[in-house]
């Protein structure tokens, strides 16, 4: 800072940190599966976010790190949670991988 004029800005990350212990509450209360997707979406919508040049203290790195790591990330977590209660879909799933 050179004399005080500049300021550090929070942006979106008290949004996405609401939205994150939502995630984790609703997986203690409600259901994991539910926590997870939650917590998935919100870690993609931050990446959606940090894409659309909304940083704040989310950007700690390079934009496109940001947006790839949160984006495969809150995929994994979206991706897992609908697969803890469904066999079909793990069935398909693994099929995929199937030599």
């Amino acid at each position: 800072m050179s004399n005080g004029t500049e300021r550090e800005t929070w942006g979106p990350y008290p949004l996405i940190l609401v939205g994150a212990a939502a995630g984790v509450l609703a997986m203690f209360i409600a259901d994991p599966r539910w926590g997870g997707f939650v917590l998935g979406a919100v870690i993609m919508i931050a990446a959606a976010l940090r894409f659309a040049g909304y940083g704040g203290q989310l950007a700690l790195r390079s934009k496109k790190i940001d947006v790839i790591t949160l984006s495969v990330f809150g995929f994994v977590l979206v991706l897992t949670s609908l697969l803890l209660g469904n066999n079909e879909l793990k069935a398909i799933i693994l099929s995929l991988f199937a030599p």
